[in-house]
């Protein structure tokens, strides 16, 4: 339970730093965050699995350089759910999405140990 917790607040504290980091995106506090946090989980769990079996094929043409397109696109409509965060555009979000996903397998790599 508390590894959960722990990954819950690691998540929240990179959504917090890809925000300082990102220019075009606001996260208006740490709770905001934490709230994105489970959202975003919840799309890569529900949502993104059937998004990318339907482009399958333009994954495929273009060998899988449309998956970072998905997730721009998936942290957009997080940032619309979540009251609080603000996005003002695509390339913002494409950035955000790149940030995260590598500070995602840093943290998944201090899980492992």
């Amino acid at each position: 339970m508390w590894k959960i917790l722990l990954r819950w607040v690691a998540f929240a504290l990179i959504l917090m730093f890809v925000a300082w980091l990102t220019p075009g995106l606001e996260i208006a506090n740490f709770w905001t965050a934490m709230i994105a946090a489970v959202v975003i989980t919840l799309i890569n769990a529900f949502i993104k699995p059937v998004v990318m079996f339907l482009t399958l094929p333009i994954n495929f043409v273009t060998l899988g350089i449309f998956t970072l397109v998905i997730n721009a696109l998936l942290f957009m409509f997080a940032a619309y759910l979540v009251k609080g965060i603000e996005v003002e555009g695509f390339l913002s979000a494409l950035i955000a999405s790149i940030l995260i996903s590598i500070f995602s397998v840093i943290l998944s790599i201090f899980k492992s140990e």
